[in-house]
């Protein structure tokens, strides 16, 4: 068997050639095309010494970029060097490259952060009432944008907004480290993401997003620091990748209860595969923003350790939207409070505007393959009275728990479907004997 690899703007692939099948990605879905034209931070003033600020220089790179189009687009080199800099934005048909050893810093005066009005489909910010704080990379009706290089970095000083948090002293929601809106045709790859003030990565209104070879990274004390979040999204490819976050990993979301549902834009075609990661949160969730609706997600050959709960489904009444056609398969946990839960009772709202009567779908969740060992316990599947959650189909599952006393291995109440080969047996209301719809799942 011969390893066969690749290299095109750092973005490596390979493939083992011996008649069997290649490795599976999702990748293809953002061609990589050749920029024409190469320039330099350095070029426009840039300093990587850590102390000067290089927010002049990376505005004026890239308004370069927008204003002097070259076919193809441009790539904007990031040398060695520590590159202190405000938020700025990106535009279309650029590549920002991170050579080796380059690591663009945030700076933590937040006093000159830009402020920009909330989500249509949250209202508000997603912390407090009124506008938000701009992310530090930030594109807003781009396409065809590449974030890569050679494993740099991008520090987003995040403990200064951690302890405002804390404080309760913020007037706005913190910014994301990076995020794109209404924007199509991207690819993040090749980077190392550390500290962010908030989620980390966030596509929202967006489509044909690729997040592979990542690493993303903050203490396990960080308040929301979300590793990469697809909202209102679609087309969405995350693979090979490392996370280790303050919140859950990957977490799938689509607005928030009344304006989520006004906005009425689902996420839809999301693959995750070859992820692993720690947290004290989840692992792979959706919700419990899905109020846009969630369908279509598929989650294979994930890998988690020292995590709070293992696959969370979470959502609440008042919060409506649908989550269906979900599969989780081939997941490894490793001492973990809670391996599967599926909730209808998680998450706040934005006002007390929100319907109660808003209820939830869930229907259709398929989970097989999954081990887990030194897990506290087994599942937790709570629908809503009122629209219980039906066809859950389990199959093939392993959750070993740890000794001494513990909760029962499932509780289950509002739902309906079929297990199958599940260790430690699960609650009643999942049949053993009719797979009924989850044949259609198997």
């Amino acid at each position: 068997m011969r390893l066969r690899c690749f290299t095109l703007l750092c973005l490596c692939c390979c493939w083992f050639v011996s008649g069997e099948a290649e490795t599976v990605s999702c990748s293809n879905i953002v061609p990589l095309g050749f920029r024409t034209q190469n320039i330099s931070i350095t070029e426009f003033g840039g300093v990587g010494d850590g102390r000067t600020l290089n927010t002049r220089a990376f505005r004026e790179a890239i308004y370069r970029v927008q204003h002097l189009p070259r076919v193809g687009g441009t790539l904007l080199y990031v040398p060695p060097g520590v590159y202190l800099t405000e938020p700025f934005n990106l535009t279309s048909h650029m590549t920002l490259f991170l050579a080796a050893g380059a690591v663009i810093m945030a700076t933590q005066d937040s006093s000159n952060w830009p402020l920009i009005a909330p989500l249509p489909s949250y209202g508000r910010g997603r912390e407090l009432p009124g506008g938000r704080y701009m992310s530090f990379m930030h594109g807003d009706g781009v396409q065809d944008v590449v974030i890569t290089g050679e494993n740099g970095t991008i520090d987003g000083q995040g403990d200064a907004w951690w302890n405002k948090w804390r404080q309760g002293s913020l007037q706005f929601t913190r910014p994301n480290l990076v995020e794109f809106v209404n924007s199509r045709d991207i690819i993040i790859s090749n980077v190392v993401f550390k500290n962010s003030p908030f989620w980390n990565i966030h596509p929202v209104y967006s489509s044909n997003v690729v997040v592979r070879f990542v690493t993303i990274l903050a203490p396990r004390d960080s308040p929301n620091t979300d590793g990469i979040d697809p909202d209102s999204s679609s087309n969405v490819c995350i693979e090979d990748s490392y996370i280790s976050t303050g919140d859950d990993l990957v977490a799938v979301k689509s607005g928030w209860d009344e304006y989520g549902i006004a906005y009425g834009l689902p996420s839809s075609n999301i693959t995750i595969r070859r992820v692993s990661g720690s947290s004290p949160f989840a692992g792979i969730a959706i919700g419990s923003e899905t109020s846009g609706g969630v369908e279509n997600v598929l989650a294979e050959h994930i890998n988690l350790y020292k995590m709070g709960i293992g696959i969370h489904i979470k959502t609440n009444s008042g919060r409506g939207g649908f989550i269906k056609n979900i599969t989780v398969s081939h997941v490894y946990m490793e001492d973990a409070r809670k391996g599967i839960r599926i909730s209808g009772d998680v998450g706040d709202h934005p006002d007390d505007k929100f319907d109660p009567n808003a209820l939830p779908i869930v229907k259709g969740v398929t989970m097989k393959n999954v081990w887990g060992v030194k897990v506290l316990q087994a599942g937790l599947i709570q629908g809503v009275k009122n629209s219980p959650f039906s066809d859950i189909c389990l199959y093939d599952i392993n959750l070993g728990g740890v000794t001494g006393p513990r909760t029962p291995p499932w509780k289950c109440s509002d739902v309906s479907g079929f297990a199958h080969q599940v260790s430690p047996w699960p609650c009643s209301e999942l049949s053993s004997n009719h797979q009924g719809s989850c044949a259609n799942y198997s």
